[in-house]
């Protein structure tokens, strides 16, 4: 009699997956090195991201919805708090907390309080992740991984260059390997959750975040008016929203020569995201203290989560 053997097929896992940490520390960029394309933006200046972004990750097996949280930090206004708010309220319900320390900077009281909120949390796997090693030396990454250790008990560690794709699919697999069995959450051809007039704003705000001088960035906001299509073109009408008269000058520039930048550094990603050529109308306007405006805050969708 012929032994009958059967192939077990694997298990499917699925869940959500946060990304926490200070400002700046490679959030955004681990987030698109793992879907293999920019869907979240990136800049040198702190707190860049103000809205979570969820990006969904497949392989053969799994389905990862990755979140991109804004960087926790001291909170100077409205703005600052809602950031905050909105970070720490993705803890409370996934199912693994990435902790992101940059390794080229010294592990400190921000990352102590950061390591305080996930101690608190009760996601079950959660990992460290230090960040740039490429332009980190095996002494700096030694030290900041027991730096870190001393913070907090993490299941799991891991060091990546999202820059050089070092460990990029490793951590996709690392995070996989812990997730519950589950349905796929997102069909297979949706990359993020985000409105194609939120990712608009999102690329506009980053050009000008890239060419603006240090001090107006976090004036800074946009809002996608409106996107009307015809056949393969579309026309977007947007707001650059600043705080001061002063500012509005900088951001038009001279003879219209900033505002103009931004939009032509804008429109080819733009047009990527949506599959077609674009005209891109970029407007400023002055709206006084807007960071501390309640209203002006949830209009931009900046407002955490209830």
């Amino acid at each position: 009699m012929t032994e009958q053997t059967t192939s077990k097929e694997p298990v499917f896992t699925s869940g959500f997956v946060a990304l926490v940490g200070r400002p700046n520390v490679g959030k955004s960029t681990l987030l698109n090195a793992c879907l293999g394309q920019k869907v979240a933006i990136t800049s040198p200046v702190a707190q860049t991201t103000r809205k979570r972004l969820r990006a969904v990750v497949n392989t053969d097996h799994s389905q990862l919805v990755i979140v991109d949280t804004p960087g926790l930090h001291k909170p100077k206004d409205a703005l600052g708090k809602e950031l905050n708010r909105a970070a720490l309220a993705e803890l409370e319900d996934v199912d693994v907390v990435a902790f992101l320390i940059d390794a080229t900077k010294p592990v400190g009281r921000g990352d102590e309080w950061v390591a305080s909120h996930v101690a608190a949390c009760h996601a079950p796997y959660k990992v460290l992740v230090v960040t740039k090693a490429d332009i980190s030396n095996p002494r700096q990454l030694q030290d900041q991984l027991a730096a870190a250790r001393a913070l907090l008990k993490f299941d799991d560690e891991i060091v990546v260059s999202s820059k050089e794709n070092f460990n990029v699919d490793a951590f996709v697999q690392l995070v996989s390997a812990h997730l519950p069995e589950g349905p796929k959450w997102f069909p297979d051809d949706m990359q993020t959750d985000s409105t194609p007039e939120d990712m608009v704003a999102e690329f506009v705000r980053e050009k000008a975040f890239l060419n603006l001088r240090e001090e107006i960035p976090h004036s800074v906001g946009v809002i996608c008016e409106d996107i009307a299509y015809d056949e393969d073109h579309a026309s977007i009408a947007a707001t650059i929203l600043v705080e001061r008269e002063s500012q509005k000058g900088i951001v038009i520039g001279r003879r219209g020569a900033m505002i103009k930048k931004i939009g032509t550094e804008a429109r080819p990603e733009i047009e990527r995201l949506l599959g077609c050529s674009v005209y891109l109308d970029l407007r400023v306007r002055v709206q006084p203290k807007w960071r501390r405006d309640q209203n002006e805050i949830r209009r931009m969708g900046y407002e955490a989560d209830e």
